[in-house]
């Protein structure tokens, strides 16, 4: 059943499975999303699963409506709300993440676009950042604002490609700190192991922004915000440039038992994983191509 709203110029298209329309539905539609929905987005079509688990897509104009329906149920691909899936649409970004996957894009290009997919996708995974009161004397008036909250935010970028997001990040957020974590996923096995750490031993507190360019099985990601909470993190924010609906579904079930905040930020998901665990169309293998492939002389 598809029902066309129009609210605000958009058109708002709600697919609802299996229920009838309650009588609140305007209302719950004018309602944040809890998340957004890790499938496939058609012609540009954006598509939400909303708290009421609705889907809800917007889009300019009335093409939307025959595209929402084909798109796959998230209860069928076994998502839940551990964690919150935030994808960023903008043309800038889709822009330079095309440029981004291109194999022809040198290493210089191709670290450059990545610091500015970070600060864009960067702006949406800080919307929840914790501020306080601040007043200041402009050259008119004293003016009430907001500062960044003690304890600094800590940006964790994941070792060696992460490193390569961490000037887009801390261009955004220039006081927050910074700490390290080397973690290495097992090419047979898929499986991560931790081989390198710089982060203050008591996280109690802290909001976390953990920087890994490819979400790929799930399982780096998932242990290197298992080690934040077992520190005391009490909220964790994921910035990625690509993910894949394996590692978001594997994400969610390491993540199962969490009782911390999590969400990731991406600038796309893409269709799935290879034999290899790559992902597919991705864009191959960012820490190679930000620095290069170790032992090569070229």
């Amino acid at each position: 059943r598809i029902i066309v709203i129009k609210i605000d110029g958009l058109n708002l298209i709600v697919v609802v499975v299996g229920h009838d329309l309650p009588s609140n539905c305007p209302r719950t539609l004018l309602q944040r999303p809890a998340r957004s929905f890790p499938g496939p987005t058609p012609y540009g079509v954006r598509t939400y699963v909303s708290s009421d688990n609705y889907w809800v897509a917007n889009s300019p104009g009335s093409q939307g409506a025959r595209v929402v329906a084909r798109s796959p149920s998230p209860a069928r691909l076994g998502y839940r709300a551990v964690v919150k899936l935030s994808i960023v649409d903008h043309p800038l970004v889709t822009h330079k993440m095309t440029t981004l996957r291109n194999r022809d894009t040198d290493s210089p290009t191709f670290r450059r676009l990545t610091e500015e997919l970070v600060t864009l996708l960067a702006y949406e995974a800080t919307r929840e950042v914790r501020v306080e009161p601040h007043r200041v004397q402009t050259p008119v008036a004293p003016c009430d604002g907001v500062k960044l909250s003690h304890p600094r935010p800590l940006v964790v970028p994941i070792l060696r490609a992460g490193l390569g997001m961490l000037e887009g990040m801390t261009r955004l957020m220039p006081t927050a700190e910074v700490g390290f974590l080397g973690m290495v996923r097992n090419e047979q096995t898929l499986q991560p192991t931790t081989y390198a750490e710089r982060l203050p031993d008591d996280l109690s507190g802290r909001q976390c922004f953990v920087l890994d360019p490819m979400l790929a099985t799930g399982g780096t990601l998932a242990a290197t915000v298992r080690f934040l909470v077992d520190r005391g993190a009490d909220h964790i924010t994921c910035i990625c440039l690509l993910a894949a609906p394996e590692g978001l579904q594997k994400l969610e079930q390491l993540l199962d038992d969490l009782q911390v905040p999590c969400t990731v930020v991406v600038a796309g998901v893409d269709e799935r994983l290879n034999e290899n665990g790559y992902i597919v169309p991705g864009l191959g293998d960012a820490g190679d191509r930000l620095y290069g492939v170790l032992g090569d002389d070229a």
